[in-house]
């Protein structure tokens, strides 16, 4: 509407232009008078200066419409004057009313940041945002609480808390995530995402400190492992408690004195062989169980290399032929892409899926369908994932959630660490071991290495 008017207020200008030059020229050609087309002239002038100043103080409106956007001074106001015409009042009016229209959108936006800020600020994980030239650009009250660090104004200073904590920060990429230990009381877990803001690459990294739920669940595995160990001990130190006791009853009541030595009777020697017998197998059962902590315990770190994926399988499925082949079990295998490679110690690794394809094997003696699947998936930014799959009698949800528990079994035999250890292995390896399982339809043990 604005704009047509202002059109319209333009078009009788140049009309009046028009109509002025035409009797001026017309009055001094064809009726050869000089002062009417003076006059005439003069007033034509006046018209271009009217006109100019109508085209003018509209562009002045406009150039100060846009600069009061430019800078983002919205305090600007444009008063109507009644003697430029309605057109002059409608384009007032639209500024004004576009005016408030920024003005309210900033004071918006200014409520929706103190209201960011002030989420940010009572927030319990510490957030820092720092862009590339190290510069903090944000900092909550919660990172200055873990951090100690004074001045805190460049990301560098975070070097004054730990030197190795800065290199790991700096070297992170989008979306990693790091665990540091920096002293008795500070654990932290920090998260890294990249943004981009006013052309200006940014750095948020994310951080708590994990110390009181890492002690909190170190109390609870040793509370744990203290019950494993008492229970296993108590198994095997009762009985031969007991057998002590009645060797030491048949010594006493079926042996006699003689000139050269004891004689024993044969039912009582009898007794104490077997007695002896027993005390040596539980020996053995309780040493062996020492030898499966150490080893849980005693798992060396990771010697990483980059393998494809299709030469560990082939090597896992030659270990284990004679075995697969006793129990009449397929290993279907599948790898997407068929190039794909991880970086991994080649001993560890194909122990976990020996292990797991053992498994999934005695699982399938009694079943039809005696397959086993073995995938691997490059999934890119996420890793790669291998993953053992059976059709077998699958896992119950009560033992679903211990069967990763050092010494939790729930086969005839067997030590229970096959899986507590192989869990601990992927976790050297910064990965993880998980497992998805449906009673009698499907279980999968996926490896996840990031």
């Amino acid at each position: 509407m604005v704009y047509k008017r202002f059109y319209v207020g333009v078009v009788l200008r140049v009309i009046g232009l028009a109509i002025t030059m035409f009797f001026a020229i017309w009055l001094f050609y064809s009726q050869n008078l000089l002062l009417a087309p003076g006059i005439l002239a003069f007033i034509l002038i006046l018209q271009v200066i009217e006109m100019v100043y109508f085209v003018n103080s509209i562009n002045q409106k406009l150039a100060r419409f846009l600069d009061s956007i430019r800078f983002n001074d919205f305090s600007s106001s444009f008063t109507s004057d009644s003697k430029k015409g309605d057109s002059f009042k409608a384009v007032n009016i639209a500024f004004n009313e576009v005016m408030d229209v920024f003005k309210q959108t900033r004071a918006e936006k200014e409520e929706q940041m103190l209201f960011l800020q002030v989420i940010i600020q009572h927030i319990n994980s510490g957030i820092i945002s720092f862009n590339s030239q190290g510069q903090i650009g944000v900092i909550n009250n919660s990172a200055k609480h873990l951090l100690q660090i004074p001045q805190f104004r460049d990301i560098k200073d975070l070097g004054k808390l730990s030197t190795e904590l800065l290199k790991e920060v700096i070297e992170m990429k989008p979306g990693q995530r790091i665990s540091k230990k920096i002293n008795a009381s500070l654990h932290l877990i920090i998260q890294s995402t990249s943004l981009k803001m006013g052309g200006e690459s940014w750095t948020l990294l994310s951080m708590q400190n994990i110390n009181a739920e890492l002690q909190s669940n170190e109390l609870e595995a040793w509370q744990n492992l203290t019950k494993v160990l008492r229970h296993e001990i108590m198994n095997s130190i009762t009985p031969i408690s007991s057998l002590v006791e009645s060797l030491r009853t048949i010594l006493e009541e079926d042996t006699y004195l003689q000139r050269e030595g004891m004689l024993i009777k044969r039912d009582g020697f009898q007794d104490m062989q077997e007695g002896l017998d027993t005390i040596a197998n539980r020996s053995r059962g309780l040493v062996s169980f020492v030898n499966a902590y150490r080893d849980y315990t005693n798992i060396p770190l990771p010697k990483l290399e980059s393998i494809p994926v299709h030469s560990l399988f082939e090597n896992v499925l030659r270990l284990m032929k004679e075995d697969l082949k006793s129990n009449e079990v397929k290993v279907e295998m599948s790898i997407e892409p068929a190039d794909t490679s991880i970086r991994c110690d080649v001993d560890q690794i194909t122990m976990i899926l020996i292990n797991l394809i053992k498994n999934a094997s005695e699982s399938l003696v009694n079943q039809a369908d005696r397959t086993i699947w073995l995938s691997a998936q490059n999934q890119g930014d996420l890793g790669t994932v291998i993953q053992v799959e059976d059709h077998g009698p699958g896992i119950v949800p009560e033992a679903l959630e211990r069967i990763f528990v050092p010494f939790y079994t729930t086969k005839k035999t067997g030590s229970g660490i096959g899986l507590a250890i192989s869990r601990q292995i992927m976790n050297l390896h910064k990965g993880s071991l998980q497992v998805k399982s449906t009673p009698n339809e499907q279980t999968i043990f996926t490896l996840h290495f990031r």
